[in-house]
C-alpha cells in the first residue's frame, strides 16, 4: 500500500517546492512557489486527515509561517529546520508532533553527543527524530 506524506517547505517565508539540492547561500531553483500559507496546506491535510507529515523551514525567515501550519494542525505535523534545544519547546507547544533534528547535532563538523544531551532533556526522546541523512560531495558524504 503506498501511503502520501504530506510536507511543507518553507523558504523565505513562503511555501515552495525546491529542486533537491538546489538549496545554498545564494539561493534556490524553485519548481513551484505557493499563494497559499502554510495554514492552508496544514489545514487541508487535517481536513483530509492525513499523517506523518512534516513543515521544513529551510533556512531563516520561516518561523512565522511554522507556527501558524502548526496550530492550524495540532500534533499532526512534524517540524524541522533550525531546532534546537533553546526553541525546541516553542515549536512543540505550538503543535508540532515531533522535531526533526540535524545540523544542530554537529560542531566543527563532529557529532556532539553534548548537543543530543541538552535537546533530550528539553524535549524527551519520543518526540526527537534525528535526521543525519547524507550526500555524496567530491571529498565523501556530508550530512
Amino acid at each position: 500500500m503506498t501511503k502520501f506524506r504530506p510536507c511543507i517547505d518553507l523558504h523565505q517565508g513562503k511555501v515552495k517546492q525546491i529542486v533537491g539540492g538546489s538549496l545554498n547561500d545564494h539561493g534556490a531553483k524553485e519548481n513551484f512557489i505557493s499563494d497559499h500559507d502554510a495554514a492552508f496546506y496544514a489545514s487541508l491535510y487535517k481536513e483530509h486527515a492525513l499523517t506523518g507529515g512534516h513543515v521544513i523551514a529551510l533556512g531563516p525567515g520561516n518561523k512565522e509561517e511554522a507556527i501558524k501550519a502548526l496550530k492550524a494542525y495540532p500534533n499532526g505535523l512534524q517540524f524541522g529546520g533550525g531546532v534546537n534545544h533553546k526553541n525546541a519547546n516553542e515549536f512543540l507547544k505550538a503543535g508540532a508532533s515531533h522535531l526533526i533534528v540535524t545540523s544542530y547535532l554537529f560542531e566543527n563538523g563532529e557529532f556532539s553527543w553534548d548537543r543530543l544531551d541538552r535537546i533530550k532533556r528539553e524535549t524527551g526522546t519520543e518526540r526527537l527524530i534525528l535526521d543525519l541523512s547524507c550526500r555524496r560531495t567530491a571529498t565523501g558524504w556530508n550530512i
